[in-house]
């Protein structure tokens, strides 16, 4: 309660029982209002929790709500329909003491869907071993299964409970769920034949149609239309978008296999609806005042669905027999009759099969272990809420008077425990006003004399007795009493709100108009005897558990339908008398089932007929809040400095230092034995404005504390660290020296030792030695590598390494001289392509080749003054020829030896002489027709030999070419071959003149080198030392 008390003006009061003024209506309503536009549909009087239809699902019933709200005290959280269930549950395990919930509202209000809840949270709370989930899964399931048979669309509600409900849930030592047993009441079995406009029929039948297969349709002859079934067409005729009819049907499929019901009892529930739907559908006529059978589709289905003989079937709806003492009877229907036996069968059986299902039920819930059973129970009351129709029928009239029970249940248990409470805290008890209903429930059932009993005696005596003579007789035997009133005895204005066929009650929660149209017919319940005859013979197994032979046999008379629920009802009372109750008092906020809308009317309404105000007058009448000393002192101890922050005295001394302190007027609280009695809320509110004021400084000075708590904590922590990070550095940096040592004393060891041994072969002393040399070696050899590919030099190696050396200074020598040749230019690549040749075929074989090693080979060496003239020939004459060397040289004549300037070109096929001063062509020599002839002297002698087919060109030639080593290099380097050249070693060598004459070159050394013709005609070339 205390949780929400500084947040009630914006969202109003958590417990109605602190409303300052609670007699006002308006204000209740005004904060129930405020509660619901923030979605806070609970609200408190006392420990009676009020639930207001949100009608949305809301995010307050999840896994961790439960935890919020499991073994938490009454009045510690805001209120909820988990804390009422929690309290109730914390009892029945630490106390021992039976409990129930009882929840009661109009239908819409959300009873059905608080009762799940409470389900809910005991499944969650409770145990979670095998046997105990597969009961609390017998216990959640059997919810869609009694919803399908139970509920129906109506107007007020889609989902409506058109049965009451008792729940109990047997309980074993530790709590935990282990059995369970359901009591029902008053289904509205006449909803099977007749529907009021815009509502359906039970779901059940709706569901079947639309969530069967077509083969199971099919075996029950039955179709997905439900204008074909007159049961289903008096009112809503389509389907409803809030519900979901075939996954519905599917869940009741599942439900019913958890809860152990066998194929074939499934099976025999299906056909026994299926049957239901097809006696709707039989039609009768009338002939000579007898009923006659029109078509035989229909009553062909049922009796096959139901298991019995046709003919049985027929005669029992068109005949009824009358054992008179005796003598036994038949006699022909009507058509009328014949249809209320039509009626009254479709009615008994599916009123009998719901009571065989809830019997189903509780044998599948049954405790297996009663060894671990006790006699502790929780009990779950589920039940219709006060009625006030346009018009109100018998079972209105029936419900009314459950509620009138309950509320005098109600007022006796609430006045019971608050005397109690007194009593047990010393407190004086103050007398409490209070309306007692007991003169209602007097009027309704007093033997003899109420209003049951005249119902009764109207239809068991002799006669023609009808709803108007029951009527009659009420008026003549209460006409006086102050809480009935009817259309006779009324005054004239309330005679106009009347008719002659209705009485008026004052209930607790407003006065009801009843229309007496079918009292006398309901009450009555008739079922003729030919019908449980033939239903008794069904093969069937769930219609003949449902109609006994023994019941058509017996001759006794039934008791009414009234006497049944009277007896029932007071059976109930018993029931929850000997537990200890908690309410839930669930509203509909609108008609229109729409989120978000509160209809004051309709609420105030509601808020009447609950009883809610007269729940909490009576509860106000005494003390507005009490709390155990212990509690108070806890939440309120800041407000003094003597209480705060701990008090060591007794609890009670310490409330009454915090009482002095706040100075409470000695009228507005009392002292109990174990609790503080606070009579008026403005007196606690202002208690908890001082306290929410003083808890901003206790914050701020807890704040403060809890920082500096936190820091120092966290600063002991570090240091604790710390030293231990320190102690294990230094211990590591130990052992990190000590292993240095150890490391470098080894080294030196092995170091000396290999030093010694290094010159040895291979062995474990010196291995390392060695490799440590050769490692430093490799490191000194890659500091001194040579640079220059012409640099020859090499580091010296120790002995181990030099095998490796030798190939390391290979592969640097490869090395450096691929790094070289990637570095050249095409052009030296060209010009060091031609050295390498002239070095192959002049080197040793030629004096003055060295001479030529250090000049770059051209392959122009015309003089500039003659390019111009080469040129022109070169272009005039050599058009398909590529020119590949140009030089100029001396000619000497064959005869005579007299020399002459020429031009030589060599180009890819030939070589061409040009004359030195006309520039024409004196010879063309193709390549592959000559060959050359050069001395092994230091001279640039160079004889052509032309073959003699070449007859243009007689004789050889003699030529002095100035780059004589050059000129052969390209010439060889354009032929691709050295065979053509020849270089001879001796002082004298002989040429073709003409004609097969041959002359002279001899060969000689001197200072002076040159050309000339001896005396003997030959001629003399003179070469260089």
């Amino acid at each position: 309660m205390e949780h929400g008390l500084h947040e009630r003006d914006r969202v109003g009061l958590q417990d109605f029982i602190l409303l300052e003024d609670y007699k006002s209506e308006h204000a209740f309503i005004d904060n129930l209002r405020k509660r619901f536009q923030e979605n806070i549909i609970y609200t408190y009087i006392g420990q009676v929790l009020i639930s207001v239809n949100p009608y949305k699902e809301l995010p307050i019933y999840t896994e961790n709500d439960i935890k919020e709200y499991k073994n938490k005290h009454f009045y510690e959280i805001p209120p909820h329909i988990f804390a009422i269930t929690d309290n109730a549950f914390r009892s029945l395990i630490q106390e021992n003491r039976g409990q129930c919930v009882l929840i009661s509202g109009e239908s819409g209000s959300g009873k059905t869907e608080a009762s799940k809840k409470v389900l809910q949270y005991i499944a969650a709370c409770s145990g979670h071993q095998r046997t105990v989930e597969g009961v609390k899964d017998k216990l959640l399931k059997s919810n869609p299964v009694l919803e399908a048979f139970g509920n129906a669309k109506t107007n007020r509600n889609d989902n409506s409970s058109r049965f009451g409900k008792y729940m109990d849930i047997q309980f074993d030592f530790n709590g935990t769920p282990i059995g369970g047993n359901i009591l029902n009441y008053l289904l509205e079995k006449s909803r099977v034949v007749n529907q009021n406009v815009g509502e359906r029929n039970f779901h059940i039948f709706y569901q079947l149609l639309a969530g069967a297969s077509d083969e199971q349709l099919n075996d029950l002859k039955l179709q997905r239309t439900l204008s074909k079934y007159v049961y289903l067409s008096d009112g809503e005729k389509g389907r409803v978008k809030t519900i979901d009819d075939a996954n519905n049907f599917r869940i009741v499929q599942q439900a019913m296999s958890v809860i152990d019901f066998s194929a074939g009892e499934q099976n025999d529930i299906i056909n026994i609806i299926g049957s239901i739907l097809h006696l709707g559908n039989v039609q009768f006529v009338e002939e000579d005042g007898m009923a006659k059978i029109v078509a035989t589709d229909a009553i062909e289905a049922a009796a096959k669905l139901t298991a019995v003989h046709l003919e049985d079937l027929k005669a029992a709806l068109t005949n009824r027999t009358i054992d008179a003492r005796g003598d036994v009877v038949t006699s022909p229907l009507s058509r009328e009759l014949a249809i209320y036996a039509r009626d009254a069968l479709a009615k008994a059986i599916y009123d009998r099969l719901f009571s065989w299902l809830v019997m189903r039920l509780n044998v599948s819930l049954q405790a297996k272990d009663l060894h671990k059973a006790r006699n502790t129970v929780m009990g779950i009351l589920d039940i219709y809420g006060f009625e006030i129709f346009k018009t109100n029928r018998f079972e209105q009239f029936c419900i009314n008077f459950c509620n009138e029970k309950l509320q005098q249940l109600f007022i006796e248990l609430t006045l019971k425990s608050e005397q109690e409470e007194y009593r047990r805290e010393g407190i004086e008890w103050i007398p409490v006003e209070y309306f007692d209903n007991k003169v209602i429930c007097n009027l309704i059932e007093e033997k003899h004399k109420g209003i049951i009993s005249i119902l009764d005696e109207e239809c068991l005596r002799p006669g023609d007795p009808t709803d108007l003579t029951f009527l009659a007789k009420l008026t003549d035997q209460l006409a006086n009493h102050a809480h009935y009133l009817c259309h006779q005895k009324a005054p004239i204005q309330i005679q106009k709100t009347m008719g002659r066929d209705e009485f008026r009650l004052v209930h607790y929660a407003g006065d009801v108009t009843y229309n007496v149209t079918g009292f006398l017919d309901k009450n009555n319940d008739l079922l003729f005897r030919d019908l449980k005859e033939c239903m008794s013979k069904s093969n069937n197994q769930v219609t003949r558990v449902c109609f006994p032979e023994s019941e058509y046999l017996s001759k006794k008379r039934p008791e009414t339908a009234v006497s049944q629920f009277k007896t029932s009802l007071n059976n109930l009372m018993d029931i929850l008398m000997c537990k200890e109750p908690s309410y839930i008092r669930c509203i509909k906020p609108n008609d229109l089932q729409t989120p978000g809308v509160f209809d004051d009317k309709l609420i105030s309404h509601q808020v009447k007929y609950l009883g809610l105000m007269e729940n909490l007058r009576v509860r106000r009448a005494g003390f507005a809040y009490r709390r155990t000393y212990e509690m108070f002192l806890h939440r309120y101890k800041c407000l003094s400095k003597q209480t705060w922050p701990n008090f060591r005295g007794p609890a009670k001394e310490g409330v009454r230092i915090l009482i002095n302190e706040l100075d409470y007027n000695s009228e507005d609280y009392r002292f109990g034995e174990t609790k503080l009695f606070i009579r008026f809320p403005k007196t606690l509110f202002k208690t908890e404005d001082a306290f929410q004021e003083k808890k901003h400084e206790i914050a701020a000075i807890l704040q403060s504390r809890w920082k500096g708590r936190e820091q120092r904590k966290k600063y002991l922590k570090l240091r604790e660290k710390i030293i231990i990070l320190q102690s294990h550095c230094r211990r590591y940096l130990a052992q990190q020296k000590a292993k240095k040592k150890r490391e470098a004393s080894n080294k030196i060891r092995a170091f000396i030792k290999g030093f010694i041994t290094r010159h040895e072969p291979l062995n474990c002393y010196n291995e390392n030695f060695i490799a440590n040399a050769k490692r430093m070696w490799l490191l000194r050899l890659a500091k001194s590598l040579p640079t220059d590919v012409l640099d020859m030099s090499w580091p010296s190696a120790p002995s181990h390494c030099q095998k490796a050396s030798t190939y390391l200074h290979r592969l640097h020598r490869l090395h450096l001289a691929r790094k070289y040749r990637l570095k050249l230019s095409a052009a030296k690549k060209r010009q060091f392509e031609l050295k390498i040749l002239a070095e192959k075929i002049f080197k040793g074989k030629k004096s003055n080749y060295f001479a030529s090693v250090p000049f770059w080979f051209k392959n122009d060496r015309i003089p500039s003054e003659h390019q111009v003239h080469i040129n022109n020939f070169i272009t005039t004459s050599l058009r398909s020829e590529s020119l590949k060397y140009a030089s100029s040289c001396i000619k000497y004549d064959r005869h005579g030896y007299k020399s002459r300037d020429r031009f030589i070109l060599l180009t890819n096929n030939a070589i061409y002489i040009l004359d030195g001063k006309t520039y024409k062509q004196k010879h063309r020599l193709p390549l592959e027709k000559i060959d050359f002839l050069l001395t092994n002297h230091s001279d640039d002698l160079m004889v052509i030999r032309i073959p003699l087919e070449l007859k243009k060109d007689k004789g050889d030639l003699i030529l002095v070419i100035p780059y004589v080593i050059e000129f052969c290099s390209f010439i060889i380097d354009t032929v691709g071959t050295a065979n053509i050249l020849n270089i001879v070693g001796r002082d004298s060598l002989e040429h073709n003149v003409v004609k097969g004459k041959s002359g002279v070159i001899d060969i000689q050394t001197g200072d002076e080198p040159g050309i000339i013709r001896d005396k003997s005609g030959h001629l003399v070339v003179i070469a260089g030392q």
